[in-house]
C-alpha cells in the first residue's frame, strides 16, 4: 500500500530526519583509523537511548536478512555496499566507509546514508562516492509533484552512466512513514514518464549505490552484508524527500 501524508504529517516527520542527520553526522566524525565498526554501532546506540527514539534494524528481519539485524546501523567497509552488519573490525587508513541509518521518533521514520573514506583517500573512491552523491542531487530534483518514479530513476542512472559505472537494480529506494521500508520502490534506473504518480503527499527514500566495476553483488556469511561480486568497492549516498507541491523536501538534510 502506497500512502501519502498530509502536510501536517511531513512536518511530524521533520524530527526523525534531523534526528538521522544527526546520527550520521556523530558516526561519521568518529569513523577514524583504528575505530572499531562495533565501537560506531554504540556510538548510535547511545544517541537513540539518549533520544528517545527506536531502532529500524536491531529487530529488522525481512524475507532477504538470514536472521533479526541486531545492531542499530550499516556499516559497509570497501568491496561491502548494502547492509554491513557491524562486526569486530578496526577501520584502516583508505577504508571506504559507508554509514546507513534509520530510525523511527515519535512513530516516523527517516533514512539515509553517507560514504566517506578514513585516512588517506584514492581518487578513484573519492570519484565513486562524488557520483553517488551528485546522483541523489539529481535524483532529488527529479522528485517534482506531477512526474513519475521513473524521472527520478533515469536521473540517477544518467549520472551513474556518464561516469561508466553499471547499476544493479536489486536493492534501491522505497518508501517512508511509519515503517522503514514500503512502496513504491524507486530503482536506480529506470524510464523516465514511467512508473507510480509523485502525487504531493508521498515521502520516499532515494538511495543511488554503485559499484566501481560491477554490477553483481553476493551476500556475506553473517546472511546481511552485500557486497560486489569482484571484489571492486562500493558507495552509497541516501535521503528521506517528501514531494509537496511546492517540490521535493529534504527531510533528513543535516
Amino acid at each position: 500500500m502506497i500512502e501519502l501524508r498530509t502536510p501536517a504529517e511531513i512536518e511530524q516527520m521533520r524530527p526523525a530526519g534531523r534526528f538521522v542527520a544527526e546520527v550520521l553526522g556523530e558516526t561519521a566524525a568518529a569513523a577514524k583509523v583504528g575505530v572499531n565498526l562495533l565501537e560506531l554501532d554504540r556510538i548510535a546506540h547511545d544517541l537513540i537511548r539518549s533520544r528517545g527514539a527506536e531502532s529500524c534494524y536491531i529487530d529488522y528481519h525481512p524475507s532477504f536478512g538470514a536472521s533479526p539485524f541486531g545492531k542499530v546501523i550499516c556499516t559497509s567497509v570497501n568491496d561491502a555496499v548494502l547492509h554491513g552488519l557491524p562486526h569486530d573490525y578496526r577501520l584502516r587508513d583508505g577504508d571506504l566507509l559507508s554509514l546507513d541509518f534509520a530510525a523511527s521518533v515519535d512513530g516516523w521514520v527517516a533514512d539515509s546514508a553517507v560514504s566517506i573514506v578514513v585516512g588517506s583517500a584514492r581518487d578513484e573512491d573519492l570519484r565513486l562516492i562524488d557520483t553517488t552523491r551528485r546522483a541523489l542531487a539529481a535524483g532529488i530534483a527529479a522528485a517534482q509533484p506531477g512526474g513519475r518514479i521513473g524521472d527520478i530513476s533515469a536521473a540517477i542512472a544518467a549520472v551513474a552512466h556518464a561516469e561508466g559505472y553499471s547499476i544493479n537494480t536489486q536493492f534501491g529506494g522505497h518508501g517512508v512513514g511509519r515503517t522503514m521500508h514500503g512502496d513504491p520502490h524507486v530503482p536506480n534506473d529506470g524510464r523516465a514518464g514511467r512508473g507510480f504518480p509523485l502525487k504531493p503527499g508521498l515521502v520516499i527514500a532515494i538511495e543511488p549505490w554503485f559499484l566501481e566495476t560491477t554490477d553483481q553483488i553476493l551476500t556475506d556469511p553473517d546472511g546481511w552484508t552485500l557486497r560486489s561480486a569482484d571484489g571492486s568497492r562500493g558507495a552509497h549516498s541516501e535521503h528521506t524527500v517528501a514531494i509537496t507541491p511546492d517540490g521535493p523536501l529534504v527531510l533528513s538534510a543535516p
